[in-house]
């Protein structure tokens, strides 16, 4: 059942990938009519969290905000399937890296490079940084059910010197690549939700207490590889701009979860000056009441 799905589907995004950009995002907007507008697609979810962490906000902000995200969240999707066949002189026209500069002094320390970045503009199009970094890339990823989509998904993220890694392999992997002196930029994607345990660390995030995964950090201060925050806007339809912030160049001499914490405010900033750019959908909040007190 799983090849025959993929075997039907794939066809049918790969035609999709190769629209131009103006028919693709046409498309866009009839998805989000349906999506939005008749199924509804987890609208309860993204009201929720929107009215959760923006308590100041009329109803009216809210919906407007809402609209916005889901032209956002379908082009989002559109444009993960036109990284199919979309040239890599294209991809850069469209997804800029505005300080390479602090690439460089990133790299300038002759180690692995950890790089954490959140659910917010093209977390997608960010695979594009590997074609101006001197090093590798090892993103962390959450397997696939259907392994020919799996297979897909690892080839599409992996189209520019990345190799994916499944989350539960991903410390042995570094640890691997550490022994070998290999060095890599490690992205993490690190505003997940993680799940409950005794040892969770809670922070703030938007006002709100959450779990927070801590693994960027961890790796961090393990090795001493020095962290960065890729703060991702999306300039208009299509187009984003990426810059590269410092959080740690000696990660062992930061205080426990200062990292994280610099992360989270860099995050929030992002979010509370365009919210309709963040990933509503995802319930980032839904372990707040069992915060600790």
């Amino acid at each position: 059942m799983q090849l025959l799905a993929y075997i039907l589907i794939y066809p049918i995004l790969w035609l999709i990938s190769i629209l131009p950009f103006r028919l693709l995002y046409m498309l866009s907007d009839i998805v989000c009519f349906i999506f939005y507008r008749i199924i509804g697609y987890r609208k309860h979810v993204v009201k929720g969290n929107l009215r959760l962490v923006f308590p100041e906000k009329s109803e009216k902000e809210i919906n407007a905000i809402t609209k916005a995200f889901y032209i956002h969240l379908c082009d989002l999707f559109l444009e993960m399937i036109k990284t199919l066949t979309i040239s890599r002189s294209e991809l850069n026209q469209r997804f800029k890296v505005k300080n390479v500069e602090t690439i460089r002094q990133l790299e300038s320390h002759n180690t692995s490079i950890v790089l954490m970045y959140g659910h917010f503009a093209s977390y997608e199009w960010s695979t594009v940084l590997q074609s101006i970094i001197n090093m590798p890339g090892l993103g962390i990823y959450k397997k696939i059910a259907n392994k020919y989509f799996d297979n897909l998904a690892k080839r599409i993220r992996g189209k520019y010197k990345t190799e994916l890694v499944h989350s539960k392999r991903a410390l042995a992997r570094i640890e691997e690549l550490y022994n070998k002196d290999d060095h890599r930029m490690i992205a993490f994607l690190s505003d997940q939700s993680p799940k409950l345990k005794p040892n969770n660390v809670w922070l703030d995030f938007m006002d709100i207490k959450v779990p927070c995964f801590v693994g960027a950090e961890a790796v961090a201060k393990k090795y001493n590889y020095p962290v960065g925050f890729l703060q991702i806007d999306k300039v208009k339809r299509g187009h984003y701009e990426a810059e590269i912030k410092i959080l740690s160049e000696r990660p062992q001499e930061e205080p426990e979860f200062a990292i994280i914490e610099k992360f989270n405010r860099l995050l929030e900033a992002q979010i509370k000056a365009k919210p309709e750019f963040y990933l509503w959908t995802h319930k980032r909040w839904k372990h707040r009441d069992k915060a600790p007190k």
